[in-house]
Order: structure tokens, then sequence, then C-alpha cells
């Protein structure tokens, strides 16, 4: 058994990333912008920009205004996220906020990489944002924890066609994964492609019946461990 886990809704509240991540990126991200643009990676996602936004790659003030209004959109475009990743990285390391996971999920979490089960993520935050994420967590340095970890240059999260390439990177059949996710569609997704499906339904989720599903992993921790 290989378990595959979302982040936001399913193993912590969304709430910590659209009060907390985002306003943050927003406000720090021009600065960071014109501070670094010419660092090597900086370039290399802005460059992503502007073939994303039809710019020219020089034009500085237009890149950073299409990236604000990605951030305004909710956009799930792969050089925002590596970029927002690179400011969230600054507060992480001054101590500005942790990243919020949930008591039960922190508890299966460590319960199944003490079990040995090898553990991985799939979020539409970057790598570099996840690994942030659990290196800063409200519990400590987690990253460790896990095997590996999956963002949008995988595919997108409601594609089956994502879910096929992350079980080929894992090496795992896909009828050997579970997926947890609190969004019906992306588990559609993941059953499309053979992998095991549990939604969580914490409070303000929307329940698809085509899957099982828990209401925190308290409950799957019982089923699996």
């Amino acid at each position: 058994m290989v378990i595959l886990v979302d982040i936001e809704g399913t193993i912590a509240d969304i709430a910590f990333v659209k009060q907390v991540l985002f306003p943050y990126a927003r406000q720090a991200l021009p600065g960071f912008i014109r501070s670094h643009a010419g660092d090597p990676d900086v370039t290399r996602e802005l460059r992503a920009v502007a073939v994303e936004a039809g710019l020219e790659h020089d034009d500085l003030d237009g890149q950073i205004a299409a990236l604000l209004n990605w951030i305004d959109a909710d956009r799930k475009v792969t050089p925002l996220k590596a970029l927002q990743g690179m400011v969230w990285r600054h507060g992480y390391e001054q101590g500005e906020f942790t990243a919020h996971l949930y008591p039960d999920a922190h508890a299966a979490l460590a319960n199944w990489q003490q079990a040995g089960v090898p553990l991985y993520v799939y979020s539409s935050g970057s790598i570099q944002a996840q690994l942030l994420y659990f290196a800063y967590s409200d519990f400590g340095d987690l990253s460790h924890w896990f095997t590996g970890f999956f963002d949008t240059t995988s595919g997108p999260k409601r594609e089956a066609a994502s879910y096929l390439r992350i079980a080929t990177a894992i090496g795992a059949n896909p009828a050997d994964i579970l997926f947890l996710s609190d969004i019906g569609e992306e588990l559609d997704a993941a059953r499309k492609a053979g992998l095991s499906t549990v939604q969580i339904c914490r409070p303000g989720s929307t329940p698809s019946t085509s899957h099982r599903q828990v209401r925190d992993l308290s409950e799957l921790e019982l089923e699996l461990v």
C-alpha cells in the first residue's frame, strides 16, 4: 500500500492557505521579484510567466501584474506556484507563521510512517512550497516522513493521466495507491486511473457519493493500520 495525500482541506485547513499564505505572497511578491529578478531560479519562472501571459520576456511590470491577477483569480499556474514558494520560504524562515496541520492528520501520518507505509503528496502548490509546508509545520519538521512530492508539473489534479504519471514515477501499480482528498473531481480522476480513493469530508466539504468517506483521518487510521 502506498498513500498519496492532498494537502488543503484533506490534512490541513484551507483557511490557512487562503487567510495567511496567499495574502502574504500577494503583498510580498512584487518586491521579491524586483529584488531577485536576476536570480537564475526566478528568471526561469518569469520567462514561463511571460510565455503563459503572452508578454515580452523583459516586461517585468507586466509579469508582476499577471502574477497578481492569477493570485486574485486563484489560477493554478505552475510558475506562479513556484514563485509563491520562494516568497513563502522567507516567511517561514523568519518565523512569521507555521503551516497548519490537523491533529488527526499528524497522528495518522505519524502512525503510517512508523509502520513503513510509503507516503507521497500531490498538491496544486509547487513541490518547493510543499517541502516548506512540512518543514515548518505546527508540529515541526515532518518533511522526512514523505518519500516524494508531486505538483501540477505532473498534470492537472482532475485528469486521470496525472495519476498514471505519478504511479509510474512512484513505480507502483495504480491499484496499490490510496489517494486521499476532499475534492470529488480529483478522486474521480484518480479512480479512473485505477487508484483506490477515500474522500475526507471535513466541515464545509462537498460529499461525493461515488467514493468511500470518512470525517477525518482518525477513522481511516483505524481501517488501515
